[in-house]
């Protein structure tokens, strides 16, 4: 069989393209390996090692080390010195796939995106039938990514951040407000604030069920579980009282209905009350999404976001698809009188204060 020459550099440089991204698909399910195993970890606590050291220290087979460590130096995330034949993580590259709870961790994406594979033959028939993947077809490499991901936001942006962007919120947080947060997963974000605002109480809602008991463990771990409570509602239907804050982090691109989840709310603030919304930084122009951080966020919404809100007959906005122009207009409709977008430099998230 005759090999086909590359006749342009177009197609070229397009080969090269697509040869890096499926090596570093690989490498991702490596680095999710080894964040698993803690081989990162290890690396930076104890320092360098050769393939042998590794394996002892870390517990695992030597010949599997080996390999590891070849692949993951070839792809950049180590570095390997041929005179003792050790590789070592650089103190710079610790805080993004050895640090836990870093502002930049990558770990729990690295174990969401194995998460987020794994029903990916449901997802192919969805293509056909436009159908979605349900909540409760991802495991817990999904979860628990994602509990470690939005981890590192709660831990090092909320409260240094975020909050003190926004002085009316804080004045109420500290004064004793009741708080709702909507889509509350496993109830990270709560208790960061019940820990700095001890004179609120809090509530926390999700849809899908299995969180909630994760969460009320979560809060009595951190000793704040007798002043935070968790329930299964959807509150695309309404929510149980009134509150003086409410918040949504990384929910309203995800909800199945959210022109009602954004009404929900409206109904649910007191009338000087707040509602802090955090979603994703994207455009409402596809091509200014161009690029890997676009292109991971569009991958996300096809591997679950979109999905599991069709999945829900919902209006799939997808992970791009709440730019502050869809915001507006939907918040606009749902009653709010106001929109502002918090001044903060992130490029994964906008956060905004909405009034009633």
């Amino acid at each position: 069989m005759a090999v086909q020459t590359i006749e342009t550099k177009t197609t070229e440089e397009f080969l090269g393209k697509v040869l890096s991204d499926t090596s570093a698909f690989t490498t991702i399910v490596l680095a999710a390996v080894g964040d698993r195993l803690g081989l990162y970890k290890e690396l930076a606590a104890r320092g360098p090692a050769t393939s042998a050291e590794l394996a002892s220290r870390a517990g695992i087979a030597e010949r599997y080390a080996r390999e590891w460590l070849g692949a993951m130096a070839s792809a950049g995330y180590l570095i390997y010195d041929p005179e003792d034949r050790r590789f070592s993580l650089p103190s710079q590259y610790s805080p993004i796939i050895a640090q836990e709870g870093a502002p930049y961790f990558f770990g729990g994406i690295h174990q969401m995106v194995l998460g987020m594979s794994k029903p990916v033959d449901r997802l192919i028939e969805a293509f056909k039938t436009g159908g979605g993947v349900t909540q409760s077809s991802y495991d817990d490499d999904m979860w628990d990514g994602l509990e470690r991901f939005t981890n590192g936001w709660f831990e090092n942006l909320l409260l240094q951040q975020w909050i003190p962007a926004m002085p009316l919120v804080e004045a109420k947080l500290k004064k004793g407000a009741q708080v709702a947060d909507v889509g509350c997963g496993r109830g990270r974000a709560l208790i960061k604030l019940a820990e700095a605002f001890p004179t609120s109480t809090y509530i926390g809602f999700d849809a899908f069920a299995p969180t909630i008991e994760r969460a009320r463990q979560n809060a009595a771990d951190a000793g704040v579980g007798e002043r935070i409570r968790f329930e299964a509602r959807d509150c695309a239907q309404g929510l149980p009282a009134t509150y003086d804050v409410i918040t949504t982090f990384d929910v309203i691109h995800d909800a199945v209905d959210p022109a009602g989840l954004l009404k929900a709310i409206r109904r649910a603030l007191k009338p000087d009350g707040v509602y802090v919304c955090l979603d994703i930084n994207c455009s409402d122009r596809l091509e200014e999404n161009a690029g890997p951080l676009g292109a991971l966020f569009q991958g996300f919404s096809v591997l679950y976001c979109m999905t599991t809100s069709l999945a829900g007959h919902g209006e799939a906005l997808g992970t791009v698809g709440v730019p502050e122009s869809k915001l507006s207009e939907l918040s606009t409709k749902a009653g709010f009188s106001s929109l502002r977008r918090v001044p903060l430099e992130n490029p994964f998230n906008n956060l905004y204060e909405l009034r009633p």
